[in-house]
């Protein structure tokens, strides 16, 4: 028996304490949802191979050693001392990466609702919603999000929640209320005019406008929307044109950048893109109908742009069935090329690029759905798995999160094959570990 097979062998002992260590459903291949317990002991994932995204290349015959919510080290199987009391996880013919990011969800709304009547949902139902979206965000290999605008402040309480322990789902950024004007995209334009609803991030000037993003931070937001044009689902509203002033737009941004918040822009057409850029937004959001100086003028300010492009296939398919309106599809239509080809320039221009799903949309939990759409508009399977891991990391501001490395946080998920050669693969998550907890494994018989 060669050094390797023995190795091999010795690990293998430490299996059935491994299974003991989860619950039954693991050790009979069953997908698992669990608790949040507390690890006695150092956790030693070993795979055939793990994804360095900075690098982009797989490495081979992995072993990884995670330390409470840490990755300790990093390095091949037959460097683990086998006298070690590890708890082991054997992820034998999985590629491993870090935990992808998604820039743009709605954790709160469902895609599969009839679109008219979740306008009306209460802030209770919302969150309920959000809880769980959340775990089906989770078990998809989605480990951290963005959520980008929800009534009540409901994903904030979600947010919470799990930072609690009291309920499973990834970590959260949250915007609470995105900030419109008056009958702009981001406002209530469905009901009727006796009624006078507003929206809660409804303001108008550039003053309100700062308190708005004040009252968001008060209340838990770590992050900060405004929306600069027109959008696909709103009524009334022309997706291209924008409904925010420069001078709107950068009192925000002050406000953000000052009190510590990324602040991100939802901007269709060209003039609102291009007044974000200027007055120093940190994502541009859709990002549908960008010419060239617009991204020149991207590239140059090392905006982030994120781009959904792949929501317009599950909108255009079911958005009718759904009680999507007519004029909405219409707006759909109109967008969805003009998107994927303002994607394929940025990425060919070297724009900064992250990925940005918008689910919600689409079903929760179909996030990864995205990945093959963004190397089918011009991206490689590296590009797209950066923009979801070190690009969305460093939009954040988080320098450990986005890479297994030693003192990264131990955000893990597993897939069967190597995406670099399939990125479908990003499709079936089959093993996720968020914080150093095990909330997946899918075990084949």
């Amino acid at each position: 028996m060669d050094k390797k097979s023995k190795e091999s062998k010795t690990l293998t002992k430490h299996k059935l304490k491994t299974y003991l260590h989860f619950p039954l459903a693991a050790a009979i291949a069953m997908t698992m949802t669990m608790s949040l317990p507390t690890l006695a002991q150092d956790t030693l994932l070993i795979a055939d191979a793990f994804v360095d995204v900075a690098a982009g290349k797989t490495i081979k015959d992995v072993a990884i050693v995670i330390s409470d919510n840490q990755i300790a080290q990093v390095t091949q199987q037959s460097n683990i001392p086998t006298n070690n009391d590890y708890d082991l996880v054997d992820l034998s013919g999985k590629t491993l990466l870090p935990g992808v990011m998604d820039m743009h969800v709605h954790l709160s709304g469902d895609a599969e609702d009839n679109f008219l009547a979740a306008q009306n949902y209460s802030v209770p139902r919302q969150t309920v919603k959000a809880v769980k979206n959340a775990n089906k965000t989770l078990m998809a290999g989605f480990t951290t999000v963005r959520d980008l605008g929800a009534s009540g402040y409901a994903v904030i309480a979600t947010r919470d929640g799990i930072n609690a322990g009291e309920i499973v789902g990834p970590r959260i950024w949250a915007v609470g209320h995105s900030i419109s004007i008056t009958g702009g995209h981001c406002d209530d334009n469905f009901s009727s005019p006796e009624k006078q609803v507003k929206a809660q991030g409804v303001a108008d000037g550039p003053w309100a406008i700062r308190a708005k993003v004040r009252e968001n931070i008060k209340y838990g937001a770590n992050a900060i929307k405004v929306c600069a044009t027109g959008g696909v689902f709103s009524k009334g509203t022309k997706v291209g044109v924008q409904q925010l002033t420069y001078e709107e737009i950068k009192s925000a941004v002050d406000e953000a950048h000052m009190r510590g918040l990324v602040i991100a822009a939802h901007a269709h057409g060209t003039s609102g893109i291009k007044a974000s850029i200027r007055a120093g937004i940190d994502s541009i959001e859709h990002c549908s109908f960008m010419d060239d100086e617009a991204i020149t003028m991207a590239v140059k300010a090392g905006t982030y742009l994120s781009c959904d492009i792949y929501n317009t296939e599950y909108t255009l398919a079911f958005g009718a069935a759904n009680g999507v309106p007519e004029a909405n599809i219409n707006k759909e239509k109109r967008v969805s090329q003009a998107q994927r080809d303002s994607f394929r320039k940025a990425v060919k221009a070297g724009a900064n690029m992250v990925f940005g799903s918008d689910a919600a949309i689409y079903p929760h939990g179909d996030n990864g759905n995205q990945f093959s759409r963004m190397v089918k508009f011009g991206m490689t399977p590296t590009q797209a798995l950066q923009a979801a891991t070190i690009n969305s990391a460093a939009l954040l501001k988080q320098d450990n999160l986005g890479q297994i490395k030693v003192g990264f946080l131990a955000d893990i998920i597993a897939v069967d094959g190597d995406p670099l050669k399939n990125i479908s693969l990003m499709e079936n998550v089959t093993f996720v570990m968020k914080d150093g907890q095990i909330y997946k494994h899918m075990i084949k018989d």
